[in-house]
């Protein structure tokens, strides 16, 4: 299966006018380059380094220090980025590149080539807004494991990819790959994690797309879920769970999980328990606040789903605020497409300014959606931060986002793995 769908992928490539443009030229990679004059955010929270240079050798960042004590090699390409603020790529910790919900432009029985070639592009235009890691928290037919594996190959352009696969559910559940029982569970997990699934997906509560049940239902058994996550565990392998049920969240904390999604309806005593166990939540706040009703009324959203929206809206966002007043660890995700325009910013920034809204600081905000994802990944030796040996995934905005959250919307450099994707010559949603 899966050499059928990378032999599709590459016929594509090879014979698709709708694919050769997707695969614009690569921008020029200097095995050495030095970023002067821009000021280094500290996502610790300490000073930040003004007037900087960050020396970058192949894909890592080998030295980061003031202009006055940093020398910059003699064969390095200097980008100067005067005045600019330098913080680590964006990471967004929930995302369907395939995104397909309910509505006029659902599409219908659709080919895994049309599949793939919207995953690729929604994963370009990810990266020039600025995301230079997500997750994808449920995807189609596998393809998924195929499109990571071309865009770490150099194929494509795109940002470093995190996958659960396919989300597992029980029949009728939240998801697509339905199972009953434990013996069909634990197949289903397996299969996920031979085809090199880093995460597992449960659909363990409702869903607001849903067209039956309540979002708050918890429809595994608890054999069915304890059994998920000890295969899934016993294999190295972490697991989140579609929850926005207190009762499914309490089995799955006693069964070990390790993240939320979503949690619209999840309490106090919920939320306490997940910071004592140090389990995750990724909001996706942005979908059921204001600014995604242009999302919905572009996709012609049915009002039956509008209502289930603007049901949970509230109530989710006093989650949140209780999230972060406990001290929950929370990594950023969206559910919309990182790059999606939302509020007159992008879904990934419209997440990150809504928790200031609730309660965060702006470095608490910032470091969401940078180290605090990497932490959850268990990634955070090589990403989430700016410092020597790590990736060279750098953003430069405006103005210092640690003063004011958005600063995150005037975006104009963009670089990953010391590749430059966006130079700076035009903002990046002119490039999208």
């Amino acid at each position: 299966m899966t050499s059928r769908r990378t032999n599709t992928l590459r016929s594509l490539v090879g014979g698709s006018a709708a694919c050769i443009a997707l695969m614009a030229s690569l921008p020029a990679w200097a095995a050495t380059v030095a970023l002067t004059g821009a000021n280094v955010v500290d996502i610790d929270g300490g000073a930040p380094v003004r007037n900087a240079v960050v020396v970058i050798e192949d894909e890592r960042i080998a030295a980061i220090g003031p202009a006055t004590t940093t020398p910059i090699p003699a064969d390095a390409t200097v980008i100067d980025l005067p005045g600019k603020w330098l913080i680590p790529g964006l990471m967004n910790m929930h995302v369907h590149l395939a995104l397909n919900l309910p509505g006029a432009a659902r599409v219908y029985n659709e080919s895994h080539e049309s599949i793939a070639l919207r995953m690729l592009d929604n994963a370009q235009k990810s990266l020039r807004s600025g995301v230079t890691t997500v997750r994808l928290t449920g995807a189609q037919e596998g393809i998924d494991f195929t499109v990571k594996k071309m865009i770490d190959n150099g194929t494509f352009e795109g940002p470093r990819i995190h996958t659960a696969g396919t989300s597992i559910v029980p029949t009728g559940g939240h998801g697509s790959y339905e199972v009953n029982g434990v013996a069909e569970i634990s197949r289903a997990v397996r299969e996920q994690i031979k085809q090199s699934a880093t995460w597992i997906k449960l659909g363990i509560s409702g869903g607001i797309s849903d067209t039956h049940g309540d979002i708050a239902a918890s429809p595994f058994t608890d054999d069915e879920l304890r059994t998920a996550i000890e295969v899934a565990h016993r294999n190295g392998v972490k697991v989140t769970g579609h929850n926005g049920s207190p009762i499914a969240a309490e089995v799955a904390i006693d069964a070990g999980i390790d993240g939320f999604e979503h949690g619209y309806y999840l309490t106090a005593p919920v939320l306490t328990k997940m910071k004592q166990k140090n389990i995750w939540l990724v909001p996706t706040i942005v979908v059921t606040q204001p600014g995604a009703r242009e999302f919905y009324k572009k996709i012609g959203s049915p009002d039956w789903y509008l209502d289930r929206v603007d049901t949970a809206g509230k109530t989710h966002f006093k989650t949140l605020q209780e999230a972060i007043r406990i001290g929950t660890p929370i990594a950023l995700g969206s559910d919309q497409y990182p790059w999606e325009p939302n509020s007159g910013t992008t879904a990934t920034i419209r997440e990150a300014e809504l928790y200031v809204q609730a309660g965060m600081t702006p470095l608490q905000a910032l470091r969401s959606g940078t180290i605090e994802s990497a932490r959850m990944l268990g990634v955070d030796n090589e990403v989430g931060a700016l410092r020597p040996g790590y990736f060279a995934d750098i953003v430069a905005v405006d103005a210092d986002p640690t003063a004011d959250i958005a600063a995150l919307r005037s975006i104009s450099f963009v670089m990953k793995g010391g590749k430059t994707i966006v130079d700076g010559a035009s903002p990046p949603q002119s490039q999208l």
